[in-house]
C-alpha cells in the first residue's frame, strides 16, 4: 500500500471519529437534557450513534491492517 493510500485511510479514520464524537454528543444531549419527554427519539439517535461508531471502527481496522502490511 502506498503512502498516499495510508494517508487517505488516516483521513477517513479521523473523519469517522469526528462524526462518531458528534453523534455521541447528540445522544448525550438527548439523555441529559430531553429525556424522558423525548423518549421517542432515543432509538433513532442511538442507532445513528452506533452506526457512526461502527463506521469509525471499520475504518480504523482497515488502517491498522494496512499499517501492519506496510511495516
Amino acid at each position: 500500500m502506498s503512502e498516499d493510500d495510508l494517508k487517505s485511510l488516516e483521513k477517513e479514520v479521523k473523519k469517522n471519529k469526528r462524526l462518531a464524537a458528534e453523534q455521541a454528543g447528540v445522544l448525550h444531549d438527548l439523555i441529559e437534557d430531553r429525556l424522558p419527554d423525548a423518549y421517542g427519539e432515543l432509538m433513532a439517535v442511538a442507532q445513528a450513534t452506533y452506526d457512526a461508531c461502527k463506521a469509525w471502527d471499520e475504518a480504523n481496522k482497515k488502517l491498522l491492517a494496512a499499517s501492519q502490511q506496510a511495516a
